[in-house]
């Protein structure tokens, strides 16, 4: 160790390894639980892997709007690391670093997690803390790890027996009424990735004053070891498997408004799951219901290389190629990919001219909103005397083409910050407010009880949606859930093929009626320990020197949601975030904000047109107006970065 504790002196004081870096790396070791720790660091230093290190230690990982995600492969993969292997060619150990997901941080992330449980339980009874993963490298072995953690310090625990969703793990904790939990996944992230997503008892992602206590807690430990209470006092460990799915599935039935749409001719149905778990219930849920479906095999394995796709994120296009190409072999009408993690969804739909039809996340959300709110004021769920008790929830970087749909229909829209945690709140706050001697056991309840409670006495939530492809039906959920969104948007096929159109003509009725909206979503990727200080300089020039005009249009409102205080249209104060939001002059719009999961910094940028004259017109208008108002702001991130 002396040797090694020179070398790093030297290379900080060569300006190889940022100081910050060799602190945290010392603290690593100092509190690891096993020597693969400290060879995996002396091989790098003996190499001279001083990117790779300044990248793993330059910060300790913190919860963010998607709890705390990182690489779990380094770049670099030392000898000791790779070990003697693992499953899917994976390493046999965790990338070792502070700013990396290994058992170092998930032991102090669920540790951080159980202490503040067991404060919010207080002394009468044992937490109940749940546990599911995806199928990404390690996921399966950190979620064990939690359960036997949670167990050893006293708190009952239950883990699922398999991969399994983020939205089936927010049902469940709903269900068994646990009070934390996290779901083992990066979500829609490169394969080497990982991350430990936490919840609280309302089965929601932790939101403040949560998340700051369970940082607290997360920040005093400084070591992965710990010791088991008396073996007397140690918690039971309870497998789920079948039994939760049929639970989650019979509450995932409730979102269809017109069953009988599903007695006439079938739709044909691609789906894809990436690698991940979407297909566990999904698949079998669509053909149970009648809808043909069809899978693609080679991406049907369970495999966290996710080997088929460049990223198995299915808001990029070529994730669903392989999906796309056996539709257009099969017939099929409807092409739905999901993430690994099944909380996000994309779309393709056969046009009149036969061609498969990308939609984007915010298209897909305003047809399942609009169909929602026509069907439940035809089923007469919603009436004139209860209008203003119903809303959309949606994030400030959602398409306003949802807002207009909402006005058209006389219902409220809600915006939120970025993150579904912040949906998720809503919920809370509008369940909280049903009398407590009328709600009672709420979550017993049936979707028809809850609905005419929160139409009498709150807002009655029809659907909450974000344009990064994340969608809710269900309050009885509170995260996003694609197993969800699948059965919503096949139901909103199956109409569009009862009245003889296509999806893709669906949508256009719906612009020439609300007006045409179009968004784009770019970013400016910028990794490890030397990028995550371009995000926070970039982020940082926008808020001191904003902008006045921008592609020749004149800023008429800019709001900073790291600075004002700014409110939501139920006046709630919303918490502070670094995102900066601008309009301009002729219409347009954009929004920038540092990712909360990704090393990025994400551009938001929104155009329309107003309902009326030609919409070919219009769609070709927009498209030229975002597209150069991209250019410009590329161009101005280079000026900003080379200041």
């Amino acid at each position: 160790m002396s040797r090694l504790s020179d070398l790093l002196t030297s290379a900080v004081a060569e300006g190889h390894l940022l100081a910050a870096a060799k602190a945290n790396l010392e603290s690593l070791l100092e509190g690891a639980g096993n020597a693969v720790a400290a060879r995996a660091v002396e091989e790098l230093a003996n190499t001279g892997a001083w990117a790779e290190l300044n990248d793993r230690f330059f910060k300790t990982l913190a919860f963010g709007t998607g709890g705390l995600r990182g690489r779990t492969l380094g770049r670099v993969v030392t000898p000791a690391e790779q070990g003697a292997g693992g499953p899917n060619e994976r390493p046999e150990w965790p990338c070792v670093g502070t700013a990396t997901m290994n058992y170092f941080n998930v032991s102090r992330a669920v540790r951080g997690l159980i202490a503040h449980a067991k404060r919010h339980v207080g002394g009468g009874r044992k937490p109940l803390l749940v546990f599911a993963h995806d199928t990404r490298h390690f996921s399966r072995d950190f979620a064990e790890f939690c359960a036997k953690v949670s167990t050893d310090l006293g708190c009952d625990a239950c883990v699922f027996d398999g991969p399994r969703s983020t939205p089936e793990l927010s049902f469940a904790m709903r269900e068994l009424r646990a009070d934390a939990g996290a779901v083992l996944t990066a979500s829609h992230n490169p394969a080497h990735d990982n991350g430990f997503k936490a919840y609280f008892a309302d089965g929601a992602q932790i939101v403040e004053p949560d998340a700051a206590a369970i940082i607290a807690e997360v920040n005093a430990l400084t070591s992965e070891c710990y010791e088991p209470v008396p073996e007397a006092a140690r918690g039971s460990l309870t497998r789920l498997g079948a039994e939760m799915d049929k639970r989650y599935v019979e509450l995932l039935k409730t979102l269809l408004l017109q069953p009988s749409l599903l007695d006439k001719e079938q739709t044909r149905i691609v789906f894809t799951n990436l690698h991940g778990t979407g297909g566990h219930i999904i698949v079998p849920m669509l053909r149970q219901l009648g809808f043909e479906v069809r899978t693609v095999a080679r991406q049907d394995v369970l495999d966290g290389r996710f080997p088929s796709v460049a990223s198995p994120n299915p808001e990029n296009a070529a994730a669903l190629q392989m999906a796309i190409d056996l539709a257009e072999a099969s017939g099929a009408e409807l092409v739905i990919g999901t993430d690994p993690d099944a909380d996000r969804m994309g779309v393709a739909a056969r046009d009149a001219a036969g061609r498969m039809v990308l939609f984007t996340g915010n298209q897909i959300g305003s047809l399942m909103a609009w169909y929602r709110l026509k069907t439940m004021f035809e089923l007469g769920w919603l009436t004139d005397a209860n209008r203003s008790r119903a809303l959309l929830v949606k994030t400030f970087v959602t398409t306003e083409l949802q807002r207009a749909i909402a006005d058209g229909f006389g219902v409220g829209v809600v915006d939120t910050l970025t993150g579904f945690k912040y949906i998720a709140g809503k919920l809370r706050k509008y369940e909280e407010a049903i009398p407590a001697d009328k709600r009672g056991d709420y979550r017993s309840l049936s979707q028809e009880a809850t609905r005419a409670l929160r139409l009498e006495y709150s807002r009655f939530f029809v659907f909450g949606g974000e344009e990064s492809y994340g969608y809710l039906g269900s309050d009885a959920v509170r995260d996003k859930d694609a197993n969800g969104a699948a059965l919503m948007f096949a139901e909103v096929a199956a109409y569009a093929k009862s009245i003889g159109k296509t999806l893709p003509a669906l949508m256009d009725d719906i612009f020439a009626e609300y007006g045409y909206h179009l968004e784009t979503g770019n970013s400016l990727v910028m990794e490890g320990a030397d990028g995550a200080v371009q995000i926070q300089a970039l982020a940082k020039s926008y808020a001191e020197n904003p902008p006045t005009v921008v592609d020749g249009a004149a800023v008429t409102r800019m709001r900073d949601f790291a600075k004002q205080d700014l409110f939501d249209q139920e006046g709630d104060l919303l918490p502070k975030e670094k995102m900066l939001f601008v309009d301009l002059a002729d219409g347009r719009s954009f929004a920038v904000r540092p990712s909360g999961t990704e090393p990025k910094i994400k551009y938001y940028l929104f155009g329309k047109a107003a309902p009326g004259g030609d919409l070919t017109a219009a769609k070709a208008r927009v498209r030229t107006g975002l597209d150069a108002l991209w250019k410009w702001i590329e161009a101005d991130a280079g000026r900003r970065q080379k200041a």
